[in-house]
């Protein structure tokens, strides 16, 4: 079933005299229950369309719809309210508040939907034994590893059953071991509780954990590939192949 559609949409930056197209004619739809990496070297557009998708910068042209509702005429109140019920945001910089234990950054969004005190409690508890985070409900984000921190940014993100989480280089701070752990807990996210990701990524290896990549270059859509059958590995191999084609290497062109 169809969650998004993206339609010739375009992005321009600047002035009359000093246009920059950052988005050129992009189409692609997204089904429910999908994880979908885009990739693209930095300037392909790839964070601006990500900012569309969420609302945070508006397209120049085109329109995108969530389960048949064109957000990109939605004004004020209206963008508040899509991004509070629909939307769930993980950033790079994990964006937590410091002032506020792990407990209670998670339990912010669920406040802000005026949750019960009761459901509040259930639902934190339960996204942080999904995400092994239970530990560190009481702990501010200064007594937190990079790993645990963005384990923290994702519980906050789902806490609130988001039609679709957009995910923003959300291994980038991490290392090796805490962004393997991370992406273990995104497929957990979407293939056990059917979270709907659309993850943008510089990294080989991170994207090999989607089911598609939808590769982008100068704001178009360069090339697609779906894992299927493929293990991990033989997905991993193929988009090191389409990184080579967009004439990059393969460890940090893209």
């Amino acid at each position: 079933m169809e969650l998004l559609k993206i339609q010739q949409i375009e992005k321009y930056y600047g002035s009359k005299s000093s246009l920059t197209k950052a988005i050129d004619g992009i189409s692609f739809s997204v089904s429910g229950g999908e994880f979908v990496a885009i990739m693209g070297a930095s300037g392909s557009g790839k964070t601006t369309l990500l900012n569309c998708i969420s609302t945070i910068d508006r397209v120049t042209s085109g329109h995108i719809f969530l389960e048949g509702t064109d957000i990109t005429k939605l004004k004020g109140k209206e963008i508040n309210k899509f991004r509070r019920e629909k939307l769930g945001f993980i950033f790079q910089d994990f964006n937590l508040l410091d002032t506020m234990t792990a407990y209670e950054n998670i339990s912010l969004a669920l406040s802000i939907q005026k949750k019960s005190a009761k459901e509040i409690d259930a639902t934190v508890k339960k996204v942080a034994e999904q995400l092994d985070i239970t530990d560190v409900l009481g702990k501010y984000p200064y007594q937190m590893s990079g790993g645990q921190k963005q384990r923290v940014a994702s519980a906050r993100a789902i806490s609130t059953n988001p039609k679709l989480v957009l995910a923003d280089e959300p291994t980038g701070a991490l290392d090796s071991k805490s962004a393997k752990m991370l992406l273990e807990r995104f497929k957990y996210l979407n293939g056990e509780l059917g979270a709907t990701i659309i993850m943008v990524t510089h990294d080989s290896f991170t994207a090999s954990y989607a089911g598609r990549v939808i590769f982008i270059k100068d704001g178009k859509i360069f090339h697609e590939i779906n894992r299927g059958n493929d293990t991990r590995k033989e997905f991993f191999d193929k988009i090191i192949n389409v990184v080579t084609l967009l004439g990059g290497d393969a460890s940090d062109a893209l």
